[in-house]
C-alpha cells in the first residue's frame, strides 16, 4: 500500500451499509470490510479475532439486522462500528484489526 491508496468511491458503499474489498497492505493482499456512516468509512481486516474466519456469510453483508453493529456470521459476535471492539460474543474484549481511511472528494483512501 502506498501512503494513500484508493479503496473505492464513497458511493460504492450504501450509507448505513457495508461492503467487502481486497487491498494490498505491506505487500500482501488482505480481505477488508468497510462500513459507511454518512461521510465516514470504517475499515477492518475481514477476520474474526475469535477464529480467524471471514465475518460475512453473504459477500459484503457485515451488519446485524438493525445496522448498529458489525456481526460475525460464524458465531454472532457483535463489534462496534466505530472502533471494532467486540461488545458481545465469545471474543468480548478483543477487536477487529483496523485499517485507517480518509474520505476526500467522494473517494475513500486507505492511509498509513
Amino acid at each position: 500500500m502506498t501512503e494513500n491508496s484508493i479503496l473505492c468511491r464513497l458511493d460504492d458503499i450504501e450509507d448505513g451499509g457495508s461492503q467487502r474489498f481486497s487491498a494490498e497492505i505491506d505487500g500482501k493482499p488482505h480481505p477488508l470490510l468497510a462500513v459507511r456512516t454518512g461521510d465516514r468509512v470504517f475499515a477492518y481486516i475481514n477476520s474474526c479475532p475469535h477464529v480467524g474466519a471471514p465475518l460475512d456469510f453473504i459477500a459484503g453483508k457485515f451488519l446485524n439486522a438493525e445496522g448498529t453493529h458489525i456481526q460475525c456470521a460464524n458465531h454472532g459476535a457483535l463489534f462496534a462500528i466505530e472502533n471494532g471492539k467486540c461488545v458481545q460474543g465469545p471474543c468480548v474484549g478483543d477487536a477487529l484489526e483496523p485499517v485507517s481511511t480518509l474520505v476526500n472528494d467522494g473517494i475513500v483512501y486507505l492511509t498509513r
